[in-house]
């Protein structure tokens, strides 16, 4: 008796269970560019956001009050928040200057090139056919909330005014 579509052709393997077919793509075949093209529209939609943000806080100085919002932990709680000063950071960086944008935020100095390196990554195996599944060991993903807790809490610890965006 044959019955289409309803199980696979294959002979089960060691273990008795039938499996399903492994997709081909990104396994020796070049991915058309019409596929391509489509897996690639959210980074590069995405990639063109990030540029046009830059572009947008160099050309409009953080440190000029009124052009950006103030950070809402600040504005309720006068805080600073792990990020306050991010603007700034990227501003210097944007203009070169690396010693100014570790003073506003060294965290999200570090933070910009993973950054860059993830989304290139991510565009790689997107346009290789092989999309990035890597989760990040669970110690890793700790250790980066404690840092940023830690840096959270030192910028405002008076002692460590030096910290302060």
């Amino acid at each position: 008796m044959h019955v289409t579509g309803t199980a696979s052709r294959r002979p089960p393997r060691a273990g008795g269970l039938a499996t399903a077919r492994a997709p081909d793509v990104g396994w020796g075949r070049v991915p058309s560019a019409r596929r391509a093209g489509r897996r690639l529209l959210a980074p590069v939609l995405l990639g063109a956001a990030g540029a046009a943000a830059v572009a947008l806080v160099a050309v409009v100085d953080p440190e000029r009050p009124g052009h950006y919002p103030v950070c809402p932990t600040y504005a309720l709680t006068g805080l600073y928040c792990p990020g306050c000063g991010g603007l700034r950071a990227v501003h210097a960086v944007a203009h070169g200057d690396l010693g100014l944008a570790l003073q506003r935020n060294p965290l999200v100095v570090v933070a910009l090139p993973l950054a860059i390196w993830a989304y290139l990554a991510w565009v790689r195996g997107l346009a290789l056919g092989r999309p990035l599944r890597w989760l990040p060991p669970r110690a890793l993903t700790w250790g980066a909330a404690l840092l940023v807790a830690v840096w959270a809490v030192l910028r405002n610890v008076p002692a460590c005014a030096v910290l302060a965006p």
